[in-house]
């Protein structure tokens, strides 16, 4: 008896998932949580499915030279880490077939002499092309254009060095969800109201291209530059709990924080502590396990999600379509999806 292919239906049914989250994570759409995702990976492979367009000659795949692509990443845990890992595995599986080795490196310090040791190492291996999110710092941006000088492409993701050579930039545009950021929070609060905002590490162009966007903003709805305080915490617990407590104490008129910082929790628990949270708005970005739960229990009122897992996919993809098959990226900034996430839309 023959055998009925296997179907997205198949798939979501194994997965035990809708046939629209399988569909998102067919096309890497975004808001997907990483456990889905390979969930559902795994009932592709188990139960053999193939979608129409990926379904091609095998003769294909012989053709191309070994290719070795290089990874490059900062030691931030979370969500990053978790969703921007889980698109590279994908592109590694996607590209097994042509022959392409892809390997990560992860930086232990935000010191700029760590990572060009890391890339000197991927080069070293081998690396015929590097993604990599790194500081803005001007050796990087040197060393990136030594190597485009030897013929070693670099995309940068999530957080771009818009003045090194890189061949593009996969990630959110910052400026754009900084003011998202701003317009909400103007909604929610006076026009005399003083705001704190917290950056994890200015030296990091994401971080500082959101707070730019978000005081632009602010400062064009009528907030003065005085009304806002902007503190730089890297993105440490322990750290941003005091910055928070500090402000409580020495401004009482305090009413909303921007976090353009990772230590979400050390801001929450600071106002828990405080007795503060029903008093004081926040806005934050990403969406992980903790978010979640925090925009449940009301402590986080919206949080600015991106699109992380494309963030990590898409740059292998492109440097693998340069690099055998000539086909350069057709634009410098390639923009990942912005949500606006609340306690009621929380997938």
């Amino acid at each position: 008896m023959k055998r009925n292919r296997p179907t997205i239906q198949t798939v979501a049914e194994h997965a035990g998932v809708s046939r629209g989250t399988v569909d998102r994570v067919l096309n890497n759409r975004s808001y997907v949580s990483a456990e889905v995702r390979e969930r559902i990976l795994r009932a592709i492979e188990e139960t053999g499915y193939v979608a129409p367009r990926q379904a091609r000659p095998v003769e294909e795949t012989k053709n191309y030279p070994p290719l070795r692509l290089g990874v490059l990443l900062p030691n931030w845990t979370g969500p990053f880490k978790t969703e921007v890992s889980s698109g590279i595995e994908a592109a590694r599986r996607k590209l097994a077939d042509y022959h392409v080795e892809i390997r990560v490196c992860v930086c232990e310090t935000d010191l700029p002499v760590e990572c060009i040791e890391h890339l000197d190492a991927l080069v070293e291996w081998g690396a015929q092309g590097i993604a990599l999110c790194a500081l803005n710092d001007i050796l990087i941006e040197t060393k990136v254009g030594e190597l485009a000088d030897r013929g070693i492409p670099c995309i940068t993701l999530n957080s771009d060095l818009p003045n090194s050579r890189r061949l593009c930039f996969v990630g959110q545009d910052y400026t754009k969800s900084g003011r998202i950021a701003a317009e909400l929070l103007s909604k929610c609060v006076p026009r005399d109201a003083h705001i704190l905002a917290m950056v994890g590490n200015l030296e990091y162009h994401g971080h500082r291209t959101r707070l730019d966007g978000f005081c632009a903003r602010m400062h064009e709805l009528g907030f003065s530059s005085a009304q806002i305080e902007i503190t730089e915490t890297y993105n440490n617990y322990r750290l941003t709990c005091d910055k928070v407590r500090q402000a409580l104490q020495g401004t009482p008129d305090l009413a909303a924080i921007y976090m353009v910082n990772r230590s979400v929790t050390g801001c929450t628990d600071a106002l828990r502590q405080a007795g503060m949270t029903d008093q004081i708005r926040v806005v934050a970005h990403d969406l992980s396990a903790r978010t979640k739960s925090l925009l449940q229990e009301g402590s986080l009122d919206f949080t600015i999600t991106q699109d992380m897992y494309r963030q990590g996919y898409l740059p292998l993809m492109l440097l693998r379509e340069l690099l055998h098959k000539g086909v350069r990226p057709q634009e410098d900034q390639i923009a990942t999806s912005i949500s606006i996430i609340c306690s009621q839309n929380i997938e």
